[in-house]
């Protein structure tokens, strides 16, 4: 890669950073990290971004070790340290992006949390973010006035899950109405692929405070291999319905396909006693099902999508492109 491209990642998102770094055969670059006795933090680039195309990798999720904010802070941190050190462009590289579900009012004075997420981006300098499938895409764009990439992952999933099917009669369903598109575009990719129109359909879904209810399938999923798509699992209630709702209609296997798996919860429990046959998530968030739901988990690697994002913005190519199946 060019000598102008600096590439940083902080430590817990090590991992995913050292994969886009080696599919731009290149190296992540030295930057300084510290958390004080009180709890704040500093980070700082070590090498010298003057003038430099800037890129700091960093998922906002909540693991084991670190709050989510925590990671964002230190994230807006590390960007800020960046435009002050004369950077020419600085863009966050954000698999996964926090709080990108509380994207409206949903009761009288409720606050709409992803615009003030988009706020400290923009407060501290931020370029351009990078980030891959948000529950809201329109929300994204809206909320940010600092550019937007996108990158969604069902090529990934389509490829994958495409090698296991042979001649088998499919459909995919989004497990909610608010999806129908998402899965739509997936039917469109598999089919390209396939070489055969791959039909739809979906779960309606009530959501209410004490959780999720509902279960009813629209449309034909008997004698189908049913793939559920999603952006993301939380606590999997939605997903682990949707699978006994695709496997009660008499589908002939369940798959469950969704780009960010948080598996918060009783996520665990319940994946464990899904029928479902397989679970594909990408590694924008590190996996944490153990026993019989980590079992049927494949994990999709997501980096190399993000190393081709990275060197289309350093090189003012297409990022659109790369959504293609």
């Amino acid at each position: 890669m060019s000598d102008a491209l600096r590439l940083f990642a902080l430590s817990e998102s090590q991992a995913f950073g050292t994969a886009i770094a080696s599919a731009l055969d290149t190296e992540l670059d030295a930057h300084y990290e510290q958390t004080f006795t009180d709890g704040e933090h500093e980070v700082r680039p070590e090498v010298n971004v003057r003038g430099r195309d800037a890129f700091v990798v960093q998922s906002l999720y909540a693991d084991d070790a670190w709050s989510v904010n925590d990671k964002l802070c230190r994230l807006l941190f590390m960007l800020g340290a960046l435009k002050d050190a004369s950077a020419k462009r600085v863009t966050a590289v954000v698999p996964y992006l926090c709080y990108q579900r509380k994207d409206r009012k949903t009761r009288p004075r409720g606050p709409v949390t992803t615009r003030y997420v988009a706020g400290l981006f923009e407060a501290v300098g931020v370029d351009r973010v990078l980030t891959m499938d948000v529950h809201n895409l329109a929300v994204l764009q809206n909320a940010f006035r600092a550019r937007t990439e996108h990158l969604v992952a069902h090529p990934l999933f389509v490829h994958e899950i495409a090698g296991l099917l042979d001649e088998d009669e499919v459909v995919v369903v989004s497990p909610d109405e608010g999806g129908v598109k998402r899965a739509g575009k997936f039917a469109e990719g598999l089919g390209a692929v396939l070489d055969r129109e791959v039909p739809t359909a979906f779960v309606e879904k009530m959501r209410k405070d004490e959780g999720v209810t509902g279960g009813t399938l629209v449309g034909a999923v008997d004698g189908r291999t049913a793939i559920i798509v999603d952006d993301m699992v939380s606590t999997a209630g939605t997903m682990t319905q949707a699978i006994e709702a695709c496997a009660g209609e008499g589908a002939a296997a369940v798959y469950a396909a969704a780009t960010h798996g948080l598996f918060v919860g009783e996520a665990n429990e319940r994946m464990a006693a899904a029928p479902a046959d397989a679970l594909f998530v990408t590694n924008t968030v590190e996996p944490r099902l153990t026993g019989a739901a980590a079992d049927r988990l494949r994990i999709c690697n997501a980096a190399p999508r993000f190393a081709a994002a990275i060197r289309a913005v350093h090189t003012e190519t297409s990022v659109s492109a790369l959504n293609e199946v």
